[in-house]
C-alpha cells in the first residue's frame, strides 16, 4: 500500500538527483526519513549559457567565437591584404571584398585566412566590414562600409601598427595599416584598389 499524504497537507520531497539503487527499499511509495535535512531550493539562473549561440553559430562543426553585428555589409571597395615577411611579399594578396567577414586563425576548418604560426590561436581574430556613420575630414557625417579588426581573446594578441588591441572590441582599420598576430613575423598590410603607391 502507498501512503497518502494528501490529507495531512504535507508535500512529498524526494531527492530526484539519482534513481534509487535496485533493492535499496527506496522505490515507489517509500518516504525519506523525517530527520533528513532539507536542501535549500536552488534559485533560477538567468545567465546566458551559450547553448543558443552554439546551436546557431556553428560552421563545419566548429562553434565560432563571434557573431556578426547588425551593421555588417559586404564592402564596395576592393580591399586586399598583402602578406610580408620582412621585405619579401609572400604569395598573392588575400582578396577581402567578397564577403562581410574574414576569420583569421589556425583552425583550418573555419579560417578564411590561415595563420600557421604556433603562437596564433585557432580562431585568433576577425576582420569585419561594418556599415557605420562617422564624421569625416570635412566634418560631415557619412555612412560607409569600413573594415574593423576584433581580437577573439587570442592567447598572444593582435596588433595594429605595433599596438596591441583590446580583445573583444572592434577597432577601425585604415588603408596601409599593418596587422600582426601573436609572435609571427608575418605582416599583413591592408590596401584597396584605389590605394596610391608609396
Amino acid at each position: 500500500l502507498m501512503a497518502d499524504d494528501s490529507t495531512s497537507g504535507r508535500e512529498r520531497d524526494y531527492d530526484r538527483s539519482a534513481p534509487p539503487a535496485a533493492g535499496s527499499g527506496q522505490g515507489e511509495g517509500s518516504r525519506r526519513p523525517a530527520d533528513a535535512a532539507e536542501k535549500p531550493k536552488q534559485s533560477a539562473n538567468y545567465e546566458t549559457s551559450g547553448l543558443l549561440a552554439q546551436a546557431t553559430n556553428t560552421f563545419n562543426g566548429v562553434v565560432l567565437k563571434w557573431n556578426e553585428p547588425a551593421d555588417t555589409k559586404v564592402p564596395t571597395d576592393k580591399w586586399r591584404l598583402y602578406v610580408f615577411r620582412g621585405e619579401d611579399e609572400l604569395g598573392e594578396p588575400f582578396q577581402i571584398y567578397r564577403q562581410s567577414a574574414y576569420l583569421l586563425g589556425r583552425e583550418r576548418r573555419v579560417a578564411d585566412i590561415p595563420l600557421d604560426h604556433p603562437s596564433c590561436s585557432g580562431q585568433h581574430a576577425v576582420l569585419q566590414f561594418r556599415n557605420t556613420e562617422k564624421a569625416e575630414g570635412d566634418g560631415v557625417k557619412r555612412r560607409r562600409t569600413r573594415p574593423y579588426l576584433m581580437d577573439l581573446n587570442s592567447t598572444n594578441g593582435s596588433f595594429i601598427n605595433g599596438e596591441q588591441v583590446d580583445p573583444q572590441r572592434y577597432v577601425e582599420l585604415f588603408e596601409k595599416d599593418v596587422l600582426k598576430f601573436g609572435y609571427s613575423s608575418r605582416e599583413f598590410v591592408l590596401l584597396h584598389d584605389k590605394s596610391a603607391d608609396g
